[in-house]
């Protein structure tokens, strides 16, 4: 099982100002969308985009959710964040 990373924007351009700022890369072909999905074939690479999304969650209209396991998503929150990040690296410690 692969870990899936989900961002829904609450409003066009979102998306593509939080990846383009994390990536440092141009993600202009999002600009109108309101959903990105990526998948990760380690799941402690999650870390890193789940920290600076929690870092950032008052500068963009975003929702994160993630998946380790199939059909389970949790939803990343500020009062949440810190546990799913050890919890990552706990369950995967490679």
């Amino acid at each position: 099982m692969k870990a899936i990373v989900n961002l829904y924007a609450d409003e066009p351009n979102q998306l593509s100002k939080f990846l383009s700022s994390f990536y440092n890369s141009d993600f202009d072909e999002l600009k109108n969308c309101l959903k990105w999905e990526k998948e990760y074939n380690n799941p402690i690479e999650i870390a890193e985009i789940v920290g600076i999304f929690a870092d950032n969650i008052d500068d963009f209209q975003l929702n994160m959710w993630i998946s380790l396991d199939k059909d389970v998503y949790i939803n990343i929150t500020k009062d949440n964040v810190n546990r799913v990040i050890k919890y990552l690296y706990e369950r995967f410690p490679y």
